[in-house]
């Protein structure tokens, strides 16, 4: 046993537990004093935040929790503890939220700085300095923020605003002459051609192509009946009159848009009849602008000719042109070795050149319509329209001109209405009218004979149904067809050419050969197909459209 400090041989064990205690509490401050705040609770890290440090406050000095504390959460005080963790629990999301709201302060002040921060000056070449002048001459080229550069955006905002409504003010010519220049700088100048017949109203701007060709800008077409029950009175009615005027009233605006220099704007048939043909052309001077014109027969022969010569077959020697209209029908005989001269045929004069024979009924198929009536129309009534038509085909002088040629077989139909491109559509069973795949198009003579057949053993609301007829053309279709049939029993034919094309088209080919704007087609451009055709007159087989071209 060893001895005590005052020599006695009493017990030691309570000042050795006493000093190892004390070695024990100075080691823990030391190393306190070694960790970071975070981890030892330093107050000086809640300095100013008025909260207490961790784990403080214990009166032991070394910022760990006293041991009896712990013994008496480990005997049972359940409720501090858990207050504790609540405690430690509110810090660290308090400590996310200062984290939080410091980096939102920097990010803003680092926005707020990069805002203050200027570009440097960016300086023109053209700078010169006049040591008379206070200021720099060139002062006023320097764009960066200053005031100077702000008058000088202003200036240039007014140039820009100036120059906008001067081009507002001419905008339609403006458009137009970026919109259909050439790649050489010419600019192409655009054509229109508007045909207000008895029972449409149409419109086509184009610009020129190759010869023969053009590219369509815009169209315009419309069925307004404007001949309804003239074959009765003699008059054009108001009802029709008012919407032949709101249609040419868009046919204006779509010239007005295009700055269209270059027209020409025709009325036909029901003007020609009507007794008020010519106070109705000056109504539509009046509330639209257009001035149109009434053309006679002859020259609506010979711009429906113009219009779809072109589709007549190179290996044809001859053809019946036809034009079935709303008030009249045009026929044009068409030879091609007319005004040939010697050897071969010459293709490059206009088909104008080649009609040996024509003529004009005084038949359409709204006047055929009102007259047998066109809803409800039986096979009697069907054959009562062609024996009249027949009538009229018989009293033409001209119809023998190509009997000579017509018994070769090297000969065909030619067709430009809405009474055979409504046939090829039907045929063709298209879901929807489709110019690109009806222009052009060859048919048979019995498959012209099964559409007639099969628009005769339909109802009207059958017709009406089909998209290729419509409510418009459904109490139409059938005196067309009849008019079709008269012209197929007086030219016996094996083959009959669709054009959707006519008296517009024949319009702008005289307007654009007068003013010789045609351009030349470069190298490889608009390449021709050619294909080869059996000769001979038993075997004459047409030549295969070129779908899409006009």
């Amino acid at each position: 046993m060893k001895r005590s400090s005052d020599g006695s041989d009493g017990p030691v064990e309570e000042p050795i537990r006493e000093l190892r205690d004390n070695d024990h509490a100075s080691g823990d401050s030391q190393q306190a004093a070694q960790r970071s705040p975070r981890e030892s609770g330093s107050p000086s890290r809640n300095k100013g935040k008025g909260k207490s440090p961790r784990n403080s406050g214990n009166g032991n000095g070394s910022g760990r929790p006293d041991r009896d504390n712990f013994r008496g959460r480990a005997d049972g005080d359940v409720a501090s503890g858990e207050s504790g963790a609540a405690r430690r629990e509110q810090n660290g999301r308090n400590r996310g939220r200062n984290s939080k709201s410091k980096n939102r302060r920097n990010g803003e002040a680092e926005q707020a700085e990069l805002r203050n921060m200027r570009a440097p000056a960016r300086r023109t070449t053209d700078v010169t300095f006049d040591p008379k002048k206070r200021t720099n001459e060139s002062s006023e080229k320097f764009n960066n923020g200053s005031k100077n550069g702000q008058r000088q955006r202003n200036d240039q905002g007014g140039r820009n605003a100036s120059r906008n409504s001067n081009k507002n003010l001419g905008r339609s010519s403006t458009r137009n002459s970026t919109k259909n220049s050439g790649s050489d700088g010419r600019q192409k100048l655009l054509y229109a051609a508007l045909d207000l017949g008895t029972n449409n109203c149409r419109l086509l701007i184009v610009a020129p192509q190759e010869v023969g060709r053009f590219r369509v800008v815009d169209a315009f077409s419309r069925i307004v009946r404007l001949g309804e029950g003239l074959t009765l009175t003699g008059r054009l009615s108001e009802e029709a009159m008012q919407r032949s005027v709101d249609a040419l009233k868009i046919c204006a605006a779509k010239l007005r848009n295009h700055g269209i220099k270059r027209f020409r704007l025709i009325a036909t048939e029901a003007c020609r009849q009507a007794e008020n043909g010519a106070e109705f052309l000056s109504r539509v001077k009046t509330e639209t602008g257009l001035d149109l014109e009434i053309v006679n027969r002859e020259t609506e022969a010979r711009l429906a000719a113009e219009g779809c010569g072109t589709l007549m077959d190179r290996k044809a020697d001859a053809a019946v042109l036809f034009d079935i209209g709303g008030g009249s029908s045009e026929l044009i005989l068409i030879d091609r070795n007319l005004n040939a001269g010697k050897g071969a045929r010459s293709h490059k004069k206009p088909i104008s050149e080649k009609i040996t024979a024509w003529t004009s009924l005084p038949l359409g198929v709204v006047t055929l319509a009102e007259r047998h009536g066109g809803q409800e129309v039986s096979k009697a009534v069907f054959d009562l329209m062609v024996k009249e038509v027949v009538g009229h085909l018989d009293a033409f002088e001209g119809r023998d001109k190509l009997a000579h040629i017509w018994n070769k077989g090297r000969v065909h139909l030619l067709g430009t209405s809405g009474t055979v491109t409504t046939i090829a559509g039907v045929h063709l069973k298209l879901p929807k009218y489709d110019r690109r795949k009806v222009d052009g198009i060859w048919l048979a003579d019995r498959e012209v004979d099964a559409v007639i057949s099969q628009l005769l053993n339909m109802g009207y609301d059958e017709r009406a149904k089909n998209p290729c007829i419509g409510h418009e053309r459904a109490d139409l279709v059938l005196a067309g067809c009849a008019i079709l049939q008269a012209i197929r029993l007086t030219w016996p034919c094996q083959k009959l050419r669709v054009a959707d094309r006519g008296l517009r088209e024949g319009l702008l080919n005289e307007m654009i050969n007068g003013d010789g704007a045609w351009i030349t087609p470069k190298k490889g451009r608009w390449r021709k197909k050619r294909h080869r055709r059996p000769s001979g007159n038993s075997n004459f087989r047409p030549g295969n459209p070129r779908q899409g071209e006009t």
